[in-house]
């Protein structure tokens, strides 16, 4: 039964090497090429051989029974019958010693005319008999007068079968007696032998031939390929982060040339991401330290600007408007040195999660909160549903209160004013909250570049919180940190959702999320009716959705 299995696994093998497999590719069009052409060679000269073995034959057969003939009919032609019907038979006796003196023993004489008054019977030799004669043949025969006929028949072999033959005839004029016809049956087993013993070695060598050439192939492509193959396995190396692979060069021949090119492609490469990453490390230390070094003063003027502003109200209009623009700034300042000072952490990977268990939809509501003057200056209505993510799941709150906040913040944004819809769902595996708006949407290239550092969609557009363009990459890492995804959809004129999903504690997140990424088509707007209170279920609802 495995044999039947593996026999039925071959198809799907040899599909599966002829897709993989250069050498075996070629080493199978050339058999078969070899083979067909082979076949073709070998049939022609199977047909040519056979034609000449016979057409020589042939010519034998004709010479041999013409001789024959032209003996009898000398020896019809010197005697002297005078009417004498036993001279006639005598005669006819005569002409039946010579006919064997033929390269056959199969011969017959036939009377053309029977009726004619001293014909003596004819004879038959050898087994040829008037059955073996077509109507056709003797019909030429009688009619063609000193002309040889000849036909291909199948003879009796004595054996009860039959051999390929060629039977002869001829007209006899038989003094006193008329007109004979006289036949030479002529075997030709001995030539249908020799031809297939010819078509037997070309057959034999045509196999070998054509096994030689594919194996010969073989081992030429293997010299090729071989390589080949070294060369896509050290580039696949390579691309994995293996800096330091290279390839043997032997001789100087073509494939030395390429594998010199490529040792040199993969030296200039090493050196060039050394040089990135040093670069990096620089990057990321200035940006660290500068972070850092205008933590301190800045933590001073933003004290500073506290206070003035606090006592804005016993300064005069201008100085007022002065203390009250240069808290604002402040504040506007702080956002992206708390952003730098956040990817200088997951740069030094010093990142830490603080978990607790949080209910995500209390979560979700209180960012919607915190953000209603935003959204009420925007003219939007932001919209909660949670049929899902009541129940506390361990997470960083600080950290997913700041995704959130990033995520209703772009959306709030670039929403044009149109409601945004906040979900929050869960399972067995994790809890969701996505975030959709329904402004101008953006293209295929642009969501797959949403989450780069310093990447803005739109860099003219004018924003009211400010932003650096890391948000959305501090809230990817923020996500990925606690073992989650944050994922995006985007389309022109339908807008974005990010769904942000989270995995509970202990269980294994398979990618899986409790709310789609494609809302898919979602509606009209009004069909979500407005936001309605939320109630948080007692503690003993934990472990439910």
């Amino acid at each position: 039964m495995s044999r039947l299995r593996d026999w039925r696994r071959w198809p799907d093998e040899v599909r599966y090497a002829w897709r993989r497999s250069l050498r075996f590719r070629t080493v199978l069009l050339t058999l078969g090429l070899t083979a067909f052409a082979v076949l073709a060679a070998f049939v022609f000269m199977a047909l040519a051989i056979q034609n000449d073995l016979f057409q020589s034959r042939l010519e034998q057969v004709l010479a041999d029974a013409a001789r024959t003939a032209q003996t009898a009919q000398a020896t019809l032609d010197s005697a002297e019958v005078e009417g004498d019907a036993v001279a006639v038979e005598n005669l006819m006796v005569n002409v039946s010693t010579v006919a064997r003196q033929a390269a056959t023993e199969m011969t017959a004489a036939l009377r053309s005319d029977p009726t004619a008054p001293l014909a003596p019977q004819g004879f038959t030799t050898g087994g040829l008999t008037e059955n073996l004669l077509s109507d056709g043949l003797r019909s030429s025969v009688q009619e063609a007068g000193d002309l040889q006929w000849w036909q291909s028949v199948a003879l009796p072999d004595g054996n009860g079968g039959t051999v390929p033959g060629i039977i002869v005839g001829q007209q006899l004029q038989v003094p006193e007696a008329g007109t004979y016809e006289l036949y030479f049956g002529y075997d030709l087993a001995d030539a249908a032998q020799t031809l297939g013993f010819v078509q037997a070695t070309l057959w034999i060598v045509g196999a070998a031939l054509v096994l030689l050439i594919g194996a010969i192939s073989w081992v030429v492509l293997r010299s090729v390929t071989s390589p080949i193959a070294q060369a896509a396995e050290t580039s696949a190396r390579l691309a994995n982060g293996e800096l330091g692979v290279r390839l043997q060069v032997r001789g100087d021949d073509e494939l030395a040339t390429l594998a010199r090119s490529f040792n040199a492609m993969a030296d200039s490469i090493e050196s060039q991401i050394k040089d990135l990453a040093d670069l990096s490390l620089v990057q990321q230390r200035f940006v660290s330290d500068v972070s850092h070094e205008l933590r301190t003063p800045l933590t001073t003027i933003r004290l500073a600007s506290d206070m003035l502003n606090d006592q804005r109200a016993a300064f005069d209009p201008t100085t007022a408007r002065a203390a009250e623009l240069l808290h604002a700034q402040v504040q506007r300042f702080e956002t992206p040195l708390t952003d730098l000072l956040e990817i200088s952490r997951y740069d030094a990977g010093s990142v830490q999660l603080e978990s607790e268990p949080t209910s995500m939809t209390q979560l979700a509501e209180d960012v919607i909160a915190s953000m209603q003057q935003l959204a009420d200056q925007h003219g939007t209505d932001v919209r909660l549903i949670a049929p899902g993510g009541y129940s506390p799941v361990d997470m960083d709150p600080r950290r997913v209160r700041r995704i959130v906040r990033n995520l209703l913040g772009n959306a709030i944004e670039h929403g044009e004013g149109r409601p945004i819809v906040v979900t929050v769902d869960s399972d067995q595996h994790a809890v969701a909250l996505g975030v959709r708006d329904y402004g101008l949407g953006m293209t295929a290239a642009d969501a797959e570049r949403v989450f780069d550092r310093f990447w803005r969609a739109d860099p003219s557009r004018r924003r009211t919180i400010g932003g650096t363009g890391l948000g959305l990459s501090i809230a990817l890492g923020d996500a990925r940190l606690h073992g989650g995804s944050l994922a995006v959809w985007s389309e022109l004129g339908r807008g974005t959702n990010f769904v942000l999903t989270i995995p509970r504690h202990g269980a294994q997140f398979d990618g899986h999320s409790p709310i789609p990424a494609d809302p898919g088509d979602d509606g009209a707007l009004d069909s979500l009716g407005l936001t309605q209170p939320i109630e948080i279920p007692p503690a003993d609802w934990r472990d439910q959705r």
